[in-house]
């Protein structure tokens, strides 16, 4: 071979070396992209599946309340009733009675006689049938004059006045059954201020301004303090005590709303913060000793009472997971929860202070089995990663099945309270219930305001 033809050979490998060098690094370069578009579709997909499952949430299988589940939510079928519509056998019922001493009696006479035509007015009659209308009188403000005399001693020729009682202290003022009116129908019947002052003005109960409410409102919050203590030592006496909260706005900035309930007493206090700065702020759950029932809010458990987990909530959890994670110990746990309810319903039907130790083993050990087909099913889901794995600092992410699956397993007592004390609700559905008002004020008010709405510097209550 000719040394050209050589030369020319090894020049054109030396090209072919360079370009396969070039080559092996655009691979190089498209696995790399190829790997960042793989780890950004997974991201994305997880994010897709995390979105899934919040819109997935709804009143039935989450806290979320039923005023956020839209036009679409699904409608609960009720059953029909056998029973024939209105009033059932055996009820009283509620009807307007007539009092013995009326206000004021109209006496209905004949002038003449209907057959004959002769004069009445002289004849003595008999009551033959009472009839009663109840009625409101005319609305007007009664005006008390309050006047103060000087009088001129006649030995010494001093002068001395009579003095104003308590609370008469300008040339013109409203008296205190017009003050409670408003703060009643603002505070109680959750009123706007505005509407509060045409009731006024279109009931000829004179021109309140909304400034005069306010101030109202304050005075009463300031005159029932005492009376809020009291409240409170009664709710850290009481056996039992429902809490909770929620979100709300003042002034456009959100605040929590905790509620602290008895069957009898109610006490709310809002506070920048929902967990336990708020409540220890509150000052009644780090004093109290009895036992609270409420949700799996973390919040609640640095207390040292005893406490009881809401079963509402157990189960919509337990719907959630069987239905957006598959997971059929789920819906196993939701129908043993019922049952178990519905035992201990019937047994205070009964009048029994505990409930039948065969049935409550019997449930018990169904609730402790279904746990332990779930944690099986959670292995074979999940098996341990291997030894040479990377591994992430901190505590892993669990999905919301297997944060479930441990609170009923190291939480059992907790879920199972009311089953032990019968007096223990299954629910929390009162302090639910109490919160709803402020839900409904701002529905009705829209969010507090410092310059329309009143806030109370303390806690404020309700019997």
């Amino acid at each position: 071979m000719r040394e050209e033809d050589v030369r020319e050979l090894q020049s054109a490998f030396r090209e072919l070396k360079i370009a396969y060098s070039e080559l092996q690094e655009k691979v190089k370069q498209q696995d790399q992209h190829i790997e960042e578009l793989r780890g950004q579709l997974l991201k994305e997909r997880l994010r897709n599946l995390e979105l899934e499952k919040r819109l997935a949430k709804d009143s039935r299988n989450s806290s979320k309340p039923p005023s956020s589940d839209g036009y679409k939510r699904q409608q609960k079928r009720r059953e029909k009733s056998q029973k024939k519509s209105g009033g059932q056998k055996g009820h009283s019922g509620h009807q307007l009675a007539q009092v013995e001493t009326p206000d004021e009696v109209i006496e209905h006479r004949a002038r003449d006689c209907q057959h004959c035509q002769h004069p009445l007015s002289q004849t003595v009659g008999v009551l033959k049938e009472r009839r009663q209308v109840h009625e409101l009188p005319p609305l007007r403000l009664q005006v008390r004059e309050h006047q103060q005399i000087e009088q001129i001693c006649p030995r010494c020729g001093g002068r001395s006045c009579g003095n104003f009682p308590p609370g008469v202290d300008a040339a013109a003022q409203y008296g205190p059954n017009v003050r409670g009116l408003a703060v009643y129908l603002s505070q109680f019947q959750l009123l706007p201020l505005e509407r509060i002052t045409e009731l006024f003005a279109d009931l000829h109960l004179g021109t309140v301004s909304e400034g005069s409410i306010v101030n109202w409102v304050r005075e009463a919050a300031k005159n029932l303090s005492l009376t809020q203590q009291a409240l409170e030592r009664l709710v850290l006496q009481s056996r039992l005590a429902h809490v909770d909260e929620t979100g709300g706005r003042i002034e456009g900035i959100l605040h929590w709303f905790h509620v602290v309930s008895t069957r009898a007493l109610t006490i709310y206090h809002w506070h920048r913060k929902r967990g336990h700065e708020a409540m220890n702020e509150m000052g009644l759950l780090p004093l109290y000793t009895g036992r609270l029932v409420h949700d799996r809010w973390k919040s609640y458990d640095q207390y040292r009472c005893e406490h009881s987990l809401c079963g509402a909530h157990l189960l919509r959890d337990c719907l959630f997971v069987a239905e957006e994670e598959k997971q059929p110990w789920a819906q196993e746990m939701y129908i043993v929860l019922l049952e178990l309810s519905e035992a201990t319903k019937q047994a205070r039907a009964c009048g029994q202070k505990t409930l039948d130790p065969a049935i409550r083993t019997r449930w018990l050990a169904a609730y402790f089995e279904v746990i332990g087909r779930g944690y099986r099913a959670w292995d074979e889901a999940h098996p341990p990663p291997e030894p040479t794995a990377a591994r992430k600092r901190g505590r892993p992410k669990q999905d919301p099945g297997k944060n479930l699956l441990d609170a009923f397993l190291h939480r059992a007592d907790q879920v199972l309270a009311f089953v032990d004390d019968l007096t223990v609700p299954f629910t929390n559905n009162l302090a639910e219930r109490d919160l709803r008002m402020i839900k409904v004020q701002q529905k009705i008010s829209g969010p507090f305001a410092a310059m329309r709405v009143p806030l109370p510097s303390v806690p404020f209550a309700v019997i």
